[in-house]
């Protein structure tokens, strides 16, 4: 751990504020932590932290592992480059994809930089012997490496970061609800420390797998996730795992077999809704072809809804899933999109949501263009291999739980909690013998918070159009004291005392002493953001008064000299 506490001179701290933000910064995060000199970007996706920035990012960090401690988490730090052998062994070194940063050494052996840690972790825990050593829970905070396609908004998509990773090993699954618990529990009082409001929603687990996930997710227009929240009974899924109640669609009647008909032009459901003969978008089946793990599978939704990918492949258990293309759609089905069907289909799987089964009298693609058939019925007309959740929930839509209107909330995903059960334990070959002597395999949980994404999250919602409005429990400074006028000694010698005083109990200061004008001053202590401006100097100190400024409402107040210290100390210590 590092400590921050004691003074630092403006003069003589390396602060480049900027006016301007960056031409390509979108997030209000990216445009103020680089205006307020907290970070640079060195090139896409990587950011070097300046001395603010890392005094923010080491007392988030402080947090996370003061609240990880309390429930038992012992600290380690381990290796960023891996062996692929490990991640051969779990079975991960194909799954990670191209997101894996991937390289050789000298001799040729095949390495990559650590996205997360699971295979190392389960590599030491191999020292495991005895159900008496469990349970354990270790942790690290350590840098992280991802390929991102599209790194952008500062650092809330980066290529490498600062994470808080955690295990949990426990004999059974009781264990396991345990450590979950305590992280979830931890997680809750770590964002409300760090002047976050986090949700928990039930989640996708992707591609760390395991049977259960919960995302801790932060609103925020600057988001890339979208989050079904219910205001009514309190239900919260990320779109990825979400689903609603659907209102009940009457069936037409239909006939013994499905009728073929001519629809010359038409390739969208729009387009089959207007023309003579064809069906409201309830009433059609859309036919996705796509391309799971090399396999042509057909993906089959409601006309009015929307496939969603990582559905899809959780459904599937696929590791890597695009859309067919063209020539590819054409060569399996022998027709182009906007006249595909799956009725007769045999030789592709075929995966349908939920929401077509029992459906009769449908409108689907007849597998050659310009004709479709009508009055299929889909559980007597198409051979379906499974029944899928694999639609995207709208906005508007009723909730699962008690039917009120769903909203969706677009969030930054800070933490992301996983019962990972016994999937990395089996592969990395974990065993300890229980009480009856006899071998058992381990239970794991894993748990994540990223850094950096925290200071950004932070940032997102502690702001105003002058700057950020740091949270005291992660300020940079927590006082700020700004001298107007250098050469007035009365002024001098009030800082000194004050600076003094505040550092003696506990609190990290930033003098101004830079010698330019106070509205230079002023916008650069609100671009900052520290929480409590002691300004000293100009009129008020010549009637005996100095100005109290706290960031958050901007408020000056007039304070006696004299006891102005005291009384900044009673408000700041009152709110640590």
């Amino acid at each position: 751990m590092v400590s921050y506490r004691g003074v630092m001179r403006w003069s003589a701290a390396f602060i480049p504020t900027l006016r301007d933000a960056p031409a390509d910064a979108e997030a209000a995060s990216h445009k103020l932590l680089v205006r307020g000199g907290f970070i640079r970007q060195l090139h896409a996706g990587h950011y070097s932290l300046l001395p603010l920035g890392l005094r923010v990012h080491e007392k988030v960090a402080q947090v996370v592992r003061e609240e990880i401690d309390a429930i038992g988490g012992q600290e380690f730090l381990l290796p960023a480059m891996h062996p692929a052998s490990l991640w051969k062994q779990s079975g991960r070194w194909d799954v990670m994809g191209d997101e894996m940063f991937r390289l050789q050494d000298r001799g040729g052996a095949d390495l990559a930089l650590g996205m997360t840690h699971e295979e190392v972790f389960s590599h030491i825990a191999t020292s495991l012997h005895s159900y008496k050593e469990l349970p354990q829970l270790w942790y690290q905070i350590q840098m992280k490496f991802r390929d991102e396609p599209r790194p952008k908004s500062g650092l809330l998509r980066v290529r490498e970061f600062a994470m808080k990773d955690s295990y949990s090993f426990d004999l059974d699954d009781e264990g396991l609800d345990r450590a979950f618990d305590a992280h979830h529990e931890a997680y809750t009082r770590i964002f409300d420390r760090l002047g976050l409001t986090a949700m928990a929603v039930q989640a996708s687990s992707g591609a760390m797998g395991g049977s259960a996930s919960v995302e801790f997710m932060v609103a925020s227009p600057a988001g890339e996730d979208d989050v079904l929240v219910c205001g009514s009974c309190g239900y919260r899924a990320n779109v990825e795992r979400g689903t609603s109640r659907l209102d009940a669609v009457e069936n037409s009647s239909s006939a013994d077999v499905a009728e073929r008909f001519p629809t010359p032009g038409v390739r969208t459901i729009a387009e089959l809704e207007d023309i003579d003969g064809g069906a409201s978008a309830v009433n059609q089946i859309k036919t996705m072809v796509m391309v799971l793990d090399g396999e042509v599978v057909l993906a089959l939704l409601r006309g009015d809804h929307q496939l969603n990918l990582q559905k899809l492949q959780d459904s599937s258990g696929a590791v890597e899933i695009r859309p067919a293309t063209a020539e590819e759609t054409f060569t399996s089905l022998g027709a182009n999109p906007g006249s595909l069907g799956a009725v007769g289909v045999t030789e592709f799987k075929v995966l349908s949501d939920l929401a077509l089964a029992g459906r009769i009298g449908m409108v689907t693609g007849a597998n050659e263009d310009d004709w479709h058939l009508r009055e299929v019925s889909v559980e007597r007309d198409i051979s379906v291999d499974a029944w899928v959740d694999i639609r995207e929930v709208q906005s508007g839509e009723a909730c699962v739980d008690c039917g009120a209107v769903l909203e969706i909330v677009r969030c930054i995903e800070a933490g992301h909690i996983f019962k990972l059960g016994r999937k990395y334990a089996e592969a990395m070959g974990i065993s300890v013998l229980d009480a009856d002597g006899k071998a058992q395999v381990p239970t794991m949980g894993s748990y994540g918070i990223g850094i950096g994404r925290a200071v950004a999250a932070i940032a997102e919602n502690h702001h105003d159009d002058a700057g950020l409005c740091w949270p005291l429990a992660v300020a940079p400074y927590q006082v700020l004291i700004t001298i107007l006028d250098l050469s007035d000694s009365e002024a001098m010698a009030l800082a000194n005392e004050a600076e003094a005083a505040f550092t003696r109990a506990g609190l990290d200061v930033l003098v101004d002493d830079r010698v330019a004008r106070p509205g230079v001053k002023f916008a650069d202590a609100e671009l900052i953001g520290v929480p409590y401006r002691l300004t000293i100097g100009g009129r008020s100190l010549g009637k005996g008064q100095v100005e109290f400024t706290p960031r958050q409402t901007g408020v000056t107040e007039m304070l006696d000299k004299a006891t102005c210290v005291e009384t900044i100390l009673e408000v700041v210590l009152a709110l640590q």
